[in-house]
């Protein structure tokens, strides 16, 4: 408890006095006003200006195209709801969604599950574990379009993976992963885990900074086994981590573009298409400006349930 004495608080007497030359005085113009008070609100205009242009004025503008038949070019009507309709009726596009909702689940969970993995197999004990974490994170590192072309020629019929399948005695298990409706989507899956685990491992690794090994040590004076130690006292210490990496899982796998454009393009028999790139050959391929953009609104919608579903699981319930 504080008490007064003199006008100063214990605490304040228990502090050491500075010595002047350690006091930091505010720098000042040369006509005594203070350099702080030289900086306006409206200093920061431009910037602001900027940021409003290009974040609300062109996706208001956008959103404006979803009730038009605009196609890029030239002129254009106002339509409507039309090209919701269109949507809704489009069994094509339901199929599309469900694709979505897939890459986003298993980007949230294979990240969370492999990141948090990773990062308790890493965090001490292994003297290579610097080594070993740099490898795990380098993939993120890498531009996602570049790589995709890469795993493209290593799941070609002829490429790397059928080849060590032949070495290994495994021949029969050859196929074409990309061209078969029923493993191109898996196939992306992979990348975009390979890609993703390596952020997630990150943030987990910053949670498990938080855990005193001294709370560890009692648990274990406790004859806490491993399982109980982990339950008990390291995923509860994760739980903002846990949040964050979920939430950035869902976003990224709901808004995947680069894998699947350079991998599949969408097939085989829209297999593997998800709405990003939907949204991508509507309005950039085929002209379809309006309708490609009410496909964005949909995808938006879609992004804004998820995150707020995503956040309401998550939260903390303690507070």
């Amino acid at each position: 408890m504080k008490t007064m004495t003199s006008g100063k608080t214990t605490s304040e007497q228990d502090e050491p006095e500075k010595h002047p030359a350690e006091i930091v005085r505010p720098l000042r113009l040369s006509n005594g006003r203070p350099l702080i008070a030289f900086g306006r609100w409206w200093w920061a205009a431009p910037g602001m200006i900027l940021v409003f242009l290009i974040h609300f004025v062109a996706t208001l503008t956008g959103g404006y195209f979803a009730f038009t038949d605009y196609t890029g070019i030239g002129s254009f009507q106002f339509i409507g709801l039309a090209n919701f309709v269109r949507i809704a009726q489009d069994p094509a596009v339901v199929g599309v969604i469900g694709t979505t909702i897939f890459y986003a689940l298993i980007q949230m969970v294979g990240t969370t599950v492999l990141g948090l993995l990773f990062a308790l197999g890493l965090n001490r004990g292994l003297k290579s574990r610097h080594v070993l974490r740099a490898l795990v994170f380098l993939p993120l590192a890498l531009s996602p379009l570049a790589v995709s072309y890469i795993w493209k020629y290593v799941f070609q019929y002829d490429g790397l993976l059928n080849e060590s399948l032949l070495q290994l005695g495994l021949g029969d298990l050859r196929r074409t992963w990309l061209g078969d409706p029923d493993t191109a989507l898996w196939t992306v899956a992979v990348v975009i885990l390979w890609q993703g685990t390596g952020l997630a491992m990150v943030i987990f690794l910053a949670g498990l900074s938080r855990v005193s090994p001294e709370v560890e040590e009692a648990a274990a004076l406790d004859r806490a086994n491993q399982w109980q130690k982990f339950w008990h006292v390291t995923l509860p210490a994760l739980r903002p981590s846990i949040g964050i990496v979920t939430m950035l899982g869902l976003i990224f796998g709901l808004r995947l573009f680069d894998p699947i454009l350079a991998m599949t393009g969408g097939g085989p028999v829209n297999s593997s298409k998800n709405l990003a790139l939907l949204v991508y050959q509507e309005a950039f391929s085929r002209g379809n400006f309006g309708y490609g953009a009410a496909l964005s609104m949909v995808l938006t919608v879609i992004i804004l349930f998820f995150a707020i579903l995503q956040q309401f699981i998550t939260r903390n319930r303690d507070v």
